[in-house]
């Protein structure tokens, strides 16, 4: 009599394999604290609703966008007919919805970053680089803030066919970096918190997490 055995190595092929939480490689521990996420109520309470009156404004231009740029199509393939003015309105909408979905971008730590070293690094020393990334930006958004006044306040003229002022398309730049200022001005203050108290301030971070992760069945 015969008894049919499975090698050990059949059995490991044919276990299912394992995914990988992709939450490993997106989120970072040491950034916690400069974290903006309306969901869970971390960061200050300003910052957080304007981040979501900012998604609630990009899904409507991006709305307008697309029937104000379909309308056009359909215009021309069935009627032979465009609207002059569409052009130029998906124009300055496409510029509005660049700029506000940049900072809503960086409100929520979702631009395209290189953090292999910055995740391997102490709690201090990574606030430490991210406390001197910040000043660096608090620093290029003071200097684009200074060009944006300067272009406000010689667009004068209109568009040629709507007659809206050219200023109102230059405001997008000039909302977009003062915003991204302010929230950079946080995180270095929210760093050098840590630098000074790594510890109190990775306990706070832990014990606030373990809260939200308790509470967030019950909400």
């Amino acid at each position: 009599m015969t008894s049919s055995s499975t090698p050990p190595n059949a059995e490991s092929s044919l276990r299912a394999p394992t995914i990988e939480d992709p939450s490993v490689y997106l989120d970072d521990p040491n950034r916690k604290l400069l974290e903006i996420d309306t969901e869970t109520r971390q960061g200050p309470a300003l910052f957080r609703w304007l981040t979501l009156g900012m998604e609630y404004l990009i899904g409507a231009i991006l709305v307008a966008l697309i029937v104000a740029v379909s309308s056009n199509v359909v215009g021309r393939s069935l009627f032979n007919h465009s609207l002059p003015w569409v052009d130029e309105l998906a124009r300055m909408l496409f510029i509005w919805l660049v700029f506000i979905g940049a900072a809503a971008a960086f409100a929520r730590y979702e631009h395209i970053a290189v953090d292999a070293l910055v995740r391997r690094l102490p709690l201090r020393l990574a606030h430490m680089l991210y406390c001197l990334q910040h000043l660096i930006i608090t620093g290029l958004m003071l200097v684009m803030v200074f060009g944006g006044y300067q272009v406000l306040s010689r667009s004068s003229g209109r568009s040629a066919i709507m007659g809206v002022p050219l200023s109102l398309v230059s405001l997008s730049l000039v909302l977009c970096v003062i915003f991204i200022a302010a929230v950079s001005l946080w995180r270095v203050w929210m760093s050098v918190r840590v630098i000074v108290q790594p510890h109190g301030q990775s306990a706070d971070a832990q014990g606030e997490f373990i809260f939200q992760k308790t509470s967030a069945p019950g909400q």
